[in-house]
């Protein structure tokens, strides 16, 4: 994961991300990379899963 935090707290899913970071071009060069999963993954200590991206335009 790139600049993703993930926390349980009880039933409730907490996401951080700092949305000052940039990972470069997306694969299209249309957006700047902020934070990704880079796929989905699985809740710390949970069976759910999520699938984040975070970007903006160039």
């Amino acid at each position: 994961m790139k600049n993703v935090e993930m926390t349980v707290e009880g039933t409730m899913l907490t996401i951080k991300v700092d949305l000052t970071k940039e990972f470069g071009p997306s694969a299209s060069g249309k957006t700047i990379i902020v934070a990704s999963t880079e796929g989905n993954v699985t809740i710390p200590n949970r069976q759910e899963k999520v699938g984040l991206n975070v970007y903006r335009k160039k």
